[in-house]
């Protein structure tokens, strides 16, 4: 079984805190840890990730045994130095004490092309293999949104295209203008979450869009969080949610599972094979009240 923790809050901080204890997870023992958060722009959350989560989840690994955090990220609506210094990640950085790695800036040599069993990518695609393989622990953190330009939804498996290069130095080829006119887009997406494995992903759904995104849509107070160390789980978890407060067609068609983000990534073997497999848990007679609403929703 895949357990997903849920906690229904408007309150990020304690809410973070109370799915990382909910979910019982390990934490960091040594070594380096990589942070992918969602900054693909600048907007305001849910447009990318919320400072109070950023802040909290830091913190949380820094009470683990460490040698070093590293912030990585590659934003797609805007220039990603920019980006950040505007969300304030580096400031942050310098207050806590992690390094933040710009992945536009890295050098030809740290890319690798990755070609996972039946790929939809012409090239592969080139991901910072390197970075990754020096990790001990990998987190990630999403939001919870739809999807306008292909996805159908932007979660934790979306949010892993942050990782991949638009252009790698010394070559003359765009690998997001490939991803972007696909008609196989949502399987590439999946195809992206081969090259590497996370620990623990946690998605802040306080807010939500139920329409538009990545940057900008259709909002709603969700007000719930979700942790999981399985991505999968935690997409159709989330899909489930973006169905109870109403959404796009695309994103309300059919089983959750047979969506292509999370079929393909069952596929691949990269987490839970149905809603079967999915435990949600939680910690208080209102979260318990909604995973009995969603309940149906995931297994229908």
């Amino acid at each position: 079984m895949s357990r997903v923790a849920l906690i229904r809050t408007s309150d990020r901080v304690a809410g973070v805190q109370r799915a990382l204890s909910l979910l019982d997870v390990d934490g960091p023992a040594g070594g380096t840890v990589l942070v992918k958060p969602n900054y693909n722009s600048a907007d305001p959350t849910p447009g990318s990730t919320h400072g109070d989560v950023l802040r909290t989840l830091i913190e949380w690994v820094l009470d683990h045994p460490t040698d070093s955090v590293v912030l990585a990220e590659r934003s797609g609506m805007g220039e990603t130095r920019r980006v950040l210094e505007q969300r304030g990640v580096f400031a942050l950085g310098q207050e806590l004490g992690f390094e933040v790695q710009v992945l536009d800036e890295l050098g030809q040599d740290a890319w690798e092309l990755v070609q996972p069993p039946g790929s939809h990518w012409q090239r592969g695609f080139p991901f910072p293999t390197q970075l990754f393989g020096g990790a001990d622990y990998v987190l990630q953190t999403c939001c919870l949104k739809t999807h306008r330009y292909g996805g159908h939804f932007t979660l934790s498996l979306k949010n892993s295209v942050g990782l991949v290069a638009k252009y790698v130095p010394g070559q003359d080829y765009n690998y997001m203008s490939e991803l972007h006119s696909s008609p196989h887009q949502r399987l590439m997406i999946a195809e992206i979450n081969a090259a590497y494995a996370p620990d623990l992903v946690v998605l802040d759904g306080v807010e939500a869009f139920v329409q538009g995104g990545p940057a900008q849509g259709e909002r709603v107070q969700a007000n719930v969080l979700l942790a999981s160390s399985d991505r999968v789980a935690l997409d159709g978890v989330g899909v489930a949610i973006l169905r109870h407060f109403g959404t796009t067609p695309a994103v309300s068609q059919g089983a959750i599972f047979e969506q292509e983000q999370i079929a393909r990534a069952v596929e691949l073997g990269l987490g839970a094979t149905g809603p079967q497999q999915v435990e949600l848990v939680t910690d208080d007679p209102e979260g318990e009240r909604f995973v009995e609403e969603l309940r149906p929703l995931l297994e229908a």
